[in-house]
């Protein structure tokens, strides 16, 4: 844990810049494509754990922007489809070719399972290697390095200032108000940011789709992340199992939570026809997507490409 703590101090996720204010939007847009998105400003502060026999810890995150919605169809399909993409790029580190870009392979199936892709509906059915490897072609299109949050970091901005376990002002009898879950979601995802964001101006942080984090799902996270309470980040070292957040629209309402943990199973392929399975799809996540985070200082070109390395698992 230590060297993921030195690593992360090296991408920038310990400075704190005092100019920007919570909630505060920036929008991006995608070099050689109309697709565009927003992130808000998450400060830095602590995220407090309890264990199941009373314990406390307060897990330190460094700020950071958090994009406000899961990645959507319209920002995914440039990076999936070599058609839509050209040589437009804001990166200044390398230099961008759209036909050097390694993409996902075709599907062998409709992977929404009829729900669609128009109207701003979140990308779904992606590894958590097919997402991150959309950070890394993000990062070389726009020159801004984007990544995974971390299981700390997603639930800290899930909780949006809030102690418990969900965001200030979500209860059990307004649930709807601010997600899609399996009682008003008539099974199916739905377009990004039609229900309430939480305090810090993310929308469908619960339900809707839920979320790939960065970790490795660990079993006691709350004695794993206590060795180094400093914006831990348990390091994938295989393909399964990673953490997923935040429940969905298939889940019930009580697994709607920014304290829910689901573990990443090969059950999510077990439809896929190849052997081995792909490194890019999940015949069976189409209730799982992302949203990407972009730390407030940038680090250097060689810091980004160790994380990559480090974060991309087969």
């Amino acid at each position: 844990m230590k060297n993921c703590f030195l690593f992360l101090a090296s991408l920038g996720l310990f400075q704190i810049v005092h100019a920007q204010n919570v909630g505060e939007i920036n929008k991006v847009t995608i070099p050689g494509a109309k697709a565009e998105f927003s992130l808000s400003y998450i400060p830095a502060g602590q995220l407090n754990l309890q264990s199941a026999d009373g314990k406390s810890l307060d897990i330190q995150l460094g700020a950071f922007w958090m994009g406000t919605r899961e990645v959507t169809y319209d920002e995914f399909i440039q990076f999936q489809y070599r058609r839509n993409d050209n040589n437009s790029s804001n990166w200044k580190d390398g230099k961008y070719s759209a036909d050097a870009v390694t993409r996902p392979t075709p599907q062998y199936m409709d992977y929404t399972w009829g729900m669609g892709t128009l109207d701003g509906v979140p990308a779904v059915a992606m590894t958590q290697q097919g997402a991150l490897r959309y950070c890394q072609w993000l990062y070389q299109k726009t020159g801004q390095f984007f990544r995974l949050p971390t299981e700390a970091e997603w639930e800290y901005a899930c909780r949006a200032g809030a102690k418990g376990p969900q965001p200030e002002g979500v209860t059990e009898d307004n649930l709807g108000d601010y997600a899609w879950h399996y009682d008003n979601s008539t099974e199916k995802y739905h377009p990004t940011a039609k229900k309430k964001a939480n305090a810090w101006g993310l929308f469908d942080m619960l339900g809707n789709v839920a979320e790939w984090t960065a970790d490795s799902y660990v079993d006691d996270y709350f004695g794993e992340s206590s060795k180094n309470p400093v914006n831990p980040w348990h390091k994938p070292t295989a393909k399964y199992p990673h953490t997923i957040k935040g429940g969905s629209f298939d889940d019930n309402p009580e697994d709607c939570s920014c304290s829910k943990r689901v573990k990443s199973l090969p059950s999510l392929q077990k439809r896929d026809p190849q052997i081995p399975r792909s490194r890019w799809w999940n015949t069976d996540s189409s209730w799982l997507g992302f949203r990407v985070v972009r730390p407030v200082k940038q680090p250097t070109a060689a810091a980004i490409e160790t994380y990559f390395k480090d974060a991309i698992v087969d």
